[in-house]
């Protein structure tokens, strides 16, 4: 038996849904402190934020379940999550150009550099989210 909707049209609905929605958030926050924990040389702390911040994107992954959030028959959203994937590098390398150019009018070439590169890095692991879908696709949904 699936988890799938079990909450949806029932009164814990919209509570489940602001469950979701919180510990999509506290995955970003964590992620976040991590990020910044480290930069400040608290690797251990870091490595604890990540584990935090992984363990709340599983508990949204699972709110939404219950509530139905996304199809059950998953592959043909997964084909349009493959698409967006493959065609976000080119937006993303923009987001690092404006970052790079960022630098030049806050005086701060070295620090908006890093991010920018960091940002590019992010645009190709984007890119290979859509191969990996791609393969995903092809060997278990060819229908898609």
């Amino acid at each position: 038996m699936s988890i799938y909707g079990l909450t949806k049209g029932t009164e814990l609905e919209k509570m489940v849904s602001g469950a979701a929605q919180a510990e999509a958030n506290g995955t970003m926050v964590y992620y976040a402190l991590a990020r910044l924990a480290r930069e400040q040389g608290f690797v251990d702390v870091a490595e604890q934020f990540i584990e935090i911040a992984n363990q709340e994107a599983v508990h949204a992954g699972f709110y939404a379940v219950l509530n139905g959030q996304y199809p059950q028959d998953f592959w043909e959203f997964a084909a349009s999550m493959q698409k967006a994937e493959a065609n976000a590098e080119g937006h993303i390398g923009e987001i690092a150009a404006k970052v790079r150019a960022l630098g030049e009018a806050k005086g701060c070439q070295a620090e908006c550099e890093e991010a920018a590169r960091e940002i590019e890095v992010f645009a190709a692991q984007e890119k290979n989210h859509g191969v990996i879908l791609d393969g995903l696709l092809k060997k278990y949904h060819p229908q898609a």
